[in-house]
């Protein structure tokens, strides 16, 4: 009913930038919170950064300073801007978000993910 579609992934050097996308469409009432998780290989899935509007964001710690989070709320859509980034970064990048629906049910909605690689 309800799906999402990252874009934005690759290759990039160390100290490189990248920007993800991530488009919400379906049977959507209203979004709350939309946020990009990340999981490298043999690790858990961990939070990245959230938004629930331009005053409310989320970062990880250690992250903080490289990233930017923003939505076109018109669109359904989360962006998440990464600087400066290192081989650590390597990751699938997992969008996801709490979206409302007609019936008035939350979903948690996850997206198939986004492979970013940082290599030289």
């Amino acid at each position: 009913q309800v799906q999402l579609v990252e874009s934005g992934g690759g290759l990039v050097q160390p100290g490189g930038s990248l920007r993800l996308s991530c488009a919400a469409s379906g049977s959507i009432v209203a979004i709350g919170a939309m946020g990009w998780y990340r999981q490298a290989p043999g690790k858990e899935r961990e939070l990245v950064a959230n938004i629930i509007s331009d005053s409310r964001t989320n970062y990880a710690d250690s992250l903080k300073g490289r990233l930017t989070i923003s939505r076109d709320y018109a669109k359904n859509t989360v962006y998440l801007q990464m600087n400066s980034l290192k081989p650590e970064d390597t990751a699938v990048y997992y969008c996801n978000a709490h979206v409302i629906i007609q019936t008035g049910s939350d979903l948690e909605v996850w997206g198939q993910g986004t492979l970013v690689t940082v290599s030289s």
